[in-house]
């Protein structure tokens, strides 16, 4: 369970937003949260591969290599 404090704008955007769908307030914002959540952790997943590749733990492969291993034309 979780309950936040929204400041007003937010909070009748998400109301009108609500009647427009048909779809509930928690439905949007459960949505949203989720959506958010995937970015953080891409982008989590991204920097820490960065991190490996720039300290030497792990390497990188050509794109030309990637499209000829899957057989990807130009």
């Amino acid at each position: 369970m979780l309950a936040l404090r929204l400041p007003p704008e937010i909070e009748d955007r998400l109301e009108a937003l609500a009647r427009r769908t048909g779809r509930s307030k928690a439905d949007h914002a459960r949505d949203a949260i989720l959506e958010h959540l995937e970015n953080l952790e891409d982008l989590d997943d991204a920097e820490r591969r960065l991190a490996a590749v720039r300290s030497g733990e792990s390497d990188t492969v050509p794109l030309d290599d990637l499209l000829s291993r899957y057989g990807v034309a130009d």
